[in-house]
């Protein structure tokens, strides 16, 4: 008489994260938590929250390719949190983390 074993699933490591390269003139964007509560104190259901135009650089391109084969160097950097407009950037996910990717161009302002 035989025995049959069940085989385990390999764990996933949540430690175990996907690094993004983006191209050209690129950047890979955090959006930062949009506010749960009003200045005044009032408690906001998910459907009343704006999505925040703000966030933090996670990962950036190599730059733009010039004419003459160069590349411009990006002006925003790795740990930046930046102010981007509200329809920019295409957002997708990555182990339940949304992220934004975006042109260099998009974003408005570094904050410091």
């Amino acid at each position: 008489m035989s025995t049959a074993t069940k085989n385990k699933p390999a764990k996933k490591s949540d430690s175990g994260s996907i690094k993004l390269q983006p191209l050209g003139d690129r950047v890979v964007i955090e959006r930062e938590e949009s506010e749960t509560k009003t200045a005044g104190g009032i408690l906001l259901p998910e459907s009343a929250k704006n999505k925040p135009a703000r966030g933090k650089v996670i990962s950036v391109g190599d730059g733009r390719l010039l004419d003459d084969g160069t590349r411009q160097k990006l002006q925003v950097k790795v740990g930046d949190r930046v102010l981007f407009s509200s329809y920019a950037g295409e957002q997708f996910k990555v182990n339940d983390q949304e992220l934004l990717l975006m042109r260099e161009d998009d974003i408005l302002a570094v904050i410091e």
